[in-house]
Parts: C-alpha cells; sequence; structure tokens
C-alpha cells in the first residue's frame, strides 16, 4: 500500500525567511507537498488562516517567526505564538488528534536550524496519520 503524501502549509515571516532558499532548502520529495505562505510578519497571521489549512486538508501547519527580540514589527513574533497555541486547543477541542501545530521560532545557527526542525515536525505528523490509519 502506497502511502499518501503529507499536506504541510509554511506560513513564515518574510522579513526573516527568503523563499527561495526555503524552496530550496526543502528539496524534492514525493512524501511531501509544501505549501508556503509569506507574511509581512508573522504576527499578520490570524486563526482563520491556520484554521483554513487545516480544512483544506493540512496535515501539519507550521508557523515560522523571526527571532525573539528581533522582530520588525516589535511583538509580531510573540503574537504569532500565543495565536498558534489558541488554534491548538480549538483542534483539541475538535478532536483533532496529536501535535499538527508547530511554531519555529528561528535561533542562530538559523535556516539550517529551522529547515531540520521542519523535517522533525514531517516525521511526527507522519507517525500520527500512521497511528490514525
Amino acid at each position: 500500500m502506497k502511502k499518501s503524501p503529507l499536506k504541510i502549509n509554511i506560513f513564515y515571516c518574510s522579513n526573516s525567511l527568503d523563499s527561495s532558499a526555503l524552496k530550496q532548502g526543502l528539496r524534492k520529495n514525493d512524501d511531501l507537498i509544501f505549501k508556503l505562505i509569506s507574511l509581512p510578519c508573522s504576527g499578520k497571521v490570524n486563526f482563520r488562516y491556520l484554521l483554513k489549512a487545516f480544512e483544506a486538508g493540512a496535515d501539519g501547519v507550521v508557523l515560522i517567526t523571526c527571532k525573539e527580540g528581533e522582530c520588525n514589527f516589535l511583538e509580531g513574533n510573540l503574537r504569532a505564538i500565543k495565536r498558534a497555541k489558541a488554534v491548538e486547543s480549538i483542534l483539541e477541542e475538535a478532536g483533532i488528534r496529536g501535535n499538527r501545530m508547530k511554531v519555529i521560532s528561528i535561533k542562530e545557527n538559523g535556516f539550517n536550524q529551522v529547515i531540520d526542525e521542519l523535517m522533525e515536525f514531517c516525521k511526527s505528523i507522519r507517525k500520527i496519520k500512521i497511528n490514525d490509519a
């Protein structure tokens, strides 16, 4: 039985990550389908965007924020984290099991750290899907 590809929506701060580098870092993989959504600031993401991603069939959603204390809009990354936690609570109440939402805050080793955390998240989502099957 062939496993279906994971659908992962990635919302990211365009001030912190370059879209072409992100696309290149997510190298072609038949098991993963990434949808990249650029935001002027991660703090601009709202509940509707995140929930709509799940409604549209995403298996997981990732929100990438800038480094703590380095937001161009002062506290946008902190607002984004609070919104993501609220969406996780809504998903839990709706009976959607597992941690299907991930916030990745860029740290000192930057881009490589983001890609590593993103791939680990994809592995955890794959396990959730296998267990739900």
